[in-house]
């Protein structure tokens, strides 16, 4: 699996990919799928301790940008890869998934926003 990390200050990244280009999202993940993964992971709200995490509509903003152009790319292995989304909520979920996301990573399980469960069924 390989890690989109759309926020400012991530932990695992230091926000390498926080405002930055279609171009250049497309090229990281393009790099994660050659190195061998089989699965994009794209995240808007960080878990970094001590981290305020965004509305909704800007983790919309960060990640439903990126899923689109992943999905759209002219680039087979990209547009055909797996793509999971890492949130809590429940909107999120269901736009990325309408935006070609394939799996929904939520680290509450549920518990932050119980719709979600309606969402993945």
């Amino acid at each position: 699996m390989g890690i989109l990390n759309i926020t400012p200050d991530s932990f695992s990244d230091g926000g390498d990919n926080f405002n930055v280009s279609a171009t250049e999202i497309e090229a990281t993940a393009l790099r994660l799928i050659e190195e061998g993964a089989t699965i994009l992971d794209i995240g808007g709200v960080s878990t970094r301790p001590g981290s305020v995490a965004p509305s909704e509509e800007e983790e919309l903003k960060r990640i439903l940008p990126v899923v689109k152009t992943i999905r759209e790319s002219k680039n087979e292995k990209l547009s055909t890869c797996l793509i999971s989304i890492d949130t809590y909520r429940a909107k999120v979920a269901q736009e990325c998934l309408e935006a070609g996301a394939d799996i929904i990573n939520d680290i509450s399980m549920g518990l932050y926003d119980p719709q979600i469960f309606d969402v993945v069924a």
